[in-house]
């Protein structure tokens, strides 16, 4: 699980940062001005990338924040059961197995490669290729 460090005032919305050690995708910031008495604090509103959970935290703008580095892989389906799905990494032919997400059931065909954003064991399947 990869990550690297950055300020919080350098994250842009749609990138991505760690909240309590889970992949988010930022959907707004807001960075109030510096007081008399303190340094700018940042709220960020986030949503998980692998489970779909908003989070909201609210930190001072100079802090780091954790951005996840998420692979971009190509994977193969070898196999189909009700609600999961088998795949076969095309780089180094690891076979793993995940849940098939509510937007691919029913679409997904034994053979053709998908697109998969991986980081550590979470695995998401973003769309069909070709």
């Amino acid at each position: 699980m990869e990550k690297r460090q950055t300020e919080i005032k350098q994250l842009r919305v749609n990138g991505f940062m760690l909240i309590d050690d889970v992949p988010c995708v930022v959907e707004d910031i807001q960075i109030s001005k510096a007081g008399k008495h303190g340094t700018a604090k940042a709220r960020l509103s986030a949503k998980g990338v692998f489970d779909n959970q908003r989070r909201i935290i609210v930190k001072p703008a100079g802090a780091n924040a954790d951005v996840p580095i998420i692979e971009k892989r190509s994977m193969q389906v070898v196999a189909l059961t009700s609600d999961n799905v088998q795949l076969m990494d095309m780089g180094d032919y690891s076979m793993t197995e995940t849940r098939i997400p509510e937007d691919f059931k029913g679409k997904l065909v034994e053979g053709e490669e998908v697109l998969v954003w991986k980081w550590g064991t979470n695995l998401l399947i973003k769309g069909k290729k070709g």
